[in-house]
Formats: C-alpha cells, sequence, structure tokens
C-alpha cells in the first residue's frame, strides 16, 4: 500500500509538465501554475517532504522521501527504500527480525504490483484553479469514461507553488496526503544511496 500511495504522488507530479487543458483563462492559469509547482517540486535539483496519509481512516502511514531524478530513497513506518535508478534494496520492517534486504530491478520493480496496473494520463482530465483560505486549489476531474483515478485536489502555497495537501479520488474512496517539510533542492547521490555497510550482517535477497 505505501508503494501505492508514492508512485500516484509521483506519477501525479512528474505529470503535472505535461498538462494539455482547454484553452479557457481558468485552465491556462491552472496549467502555468502546474508547471511551476513541476519546477519547485520536480526539478532536477531534486527534492525531499515528509508525508501523512489517510485513506479514509482505515489505512494510515508517514514517511519522507528524497528524490532526485530517477534516484530516490524513502522512509516511512511499513518500509525503508532505496532506489538508484538501476537497482532497489527495499527492508520491509514487519520482516525485521529476517534481517532481509529485497533487491529489484528499478525498471521492473516485482515488489510494486501496483505500477504496473495503474497508469496516470494527463489528457484524461479537466483543469481548473481557485482560491482557497491556505492557498491555491488545483482539481483535476476525470472525463467521462476514464478509469482509475476520478478526481485529484492539489492545494499549493499560493506564492511558491510548494505543495500542501493531496486528496486523490479513486473509484468512490478519498485518499488524504498531507504534506510538511518540503524542500526544493541540496539532494546530492551521496544522499540516495544504499548503504551497504549498515546492513552487511543482513541477507540480500534477490528477487530481480
Amino acid at each position: 500500500m505505501r508503494n501505492k500511495i508514492i508512485l500516484v504522488i509521483m506519477l501525479l507530479i512528474s505529470a503535472l509538465c505535461a498538462v494539455h487543458a482547454d484553452e479557457t483563462p481558468n485552465s491556462r492559469q491552472a496549467k502555468r501554475v502546474f508547471n511551476q509547482a513541476y519546477k519547485q517540486v520536480f526539478g532536477e535539483q531534486g527534492a525531499t517532504l515528509h508525508y501523512d496519509v489517510n485513506i479514509i481512516g482505515i489505512y494510515k502511514t508517514r514517511g519522507t522521501i528524497w528524490y532526485k531524478g530517477k534516484k530516490s530513497k524513502f522512509v516511512d513506518a511499513k518500509m525503508d527504500s532505496w532506489n538508484d535508478g538501476t537497482t532497489v534494496y527495499t527492508i520491509k520492517k514487519k520482516n525485521k527480525k529476517k534481517n532481509e534486504v529485497e533487491i529489484h530491478n528499478a525498471k521492473n520493480n516485482k515488489s510494486d504490483k501496483y505500477s504496473r496496473k495503474f497508469k496516470f494520463v494527463p489528457e484524461n482530465f479537466d483543469y481548473s484553479i481557485a482560491d482557497d483560505p491556505e492557498g491555491l486549489m488545483l482539481t483535476l476531474k476525470a472525463k467521462d469514461g476514464v478509469k482509475g483515478i476520478k478526481e485529484v485536489q492539489a492545494l499549493v502555497e499560493r506564492k511558491t507553488y510548494n505543495p500542501i495537501r493531496l486528496r486523490i479520488k479513486i473509484s468512490f474512496i478519498w485518499t488524504t496526503i498531507k504534506i510538511s517539510d518540503f524542500r526544493s533542492g541540496g539532494i546530492t547521490d551521496e544522499m540516495l544511496t544504499f548503504p551497504k555497510e549498515q546492513y552487511k550482517d543482513y541477507v540480500f535477497v534477490d528477487k530481480r
């Protein structure tokens, strides 16, 4: 489930630069804000943020993500993971007693079945923007017949366009993702490299 949430976040953010909204004044503004948000969140400089996930009160998790290009690192309540763009190293915390590190192919991560089933298509949505007491609210509504995500409500800061909160509707279920401690830039490759020396006593299970 943690991988599903993070995948949704990354797909939504990375798709911002590909938006082609209908040419109305409101949608043009929405596109401009999306593009600015993309530069802040997903530019070459990399970024980091803390997330709190709540799926209708049934499933909750929290953690921190660092990413730069195709490389990333996740640390949350369920799992720790490092992706160097080629190989994914994962430690599932429920298996802590086993002291195992799973190794997966970054391009075909078998530990994340969701990524093979879900695809975000920017053209499948209508885009709009509105003022909100906390900032600017960007709304993506799926067009008729579109499966998967039905609606996204993305709240961003008014001046910086930094992310504050995402609400994602899949079928009839809403997922809320609160974002804090966002920082753009300052991400090095060393920060995203799996620290093998710290886990030299672990068993490495190759699942590539």
